[in-house]
């Protein structure tokens, strides 16, 4: 079963706070999630570490 994680990113458009869980079996990762407040596309890169933790960059989606 996966383990999900929160993590706190900044809206790349609105600049509004907000948390996004992320799997964090998965090693490295790249995907779209809409912003909960201005509904546009985020892209998120997910990586993990070997020690496991995450670091989570989000940028506009034409960045």
């Amino acid at each position: 079963m996966p383990s999900l994680t929160e993590k706190s990113i900044s809206c790349p458009y609105c600049g509004e706070d907000l948390y996004v869980l992320v799997d964090n079996s998965v090693s490295d990762q790249d995907y779209f999630e809409d912003c909960q407040v201005c509904c546009r596309p985020i892209a998120l890169t997910v990586s993990v570490d070997l020690d496991g933790d995450v670091a989570v960059s989000a940028r506009s989606e034409n960045e």
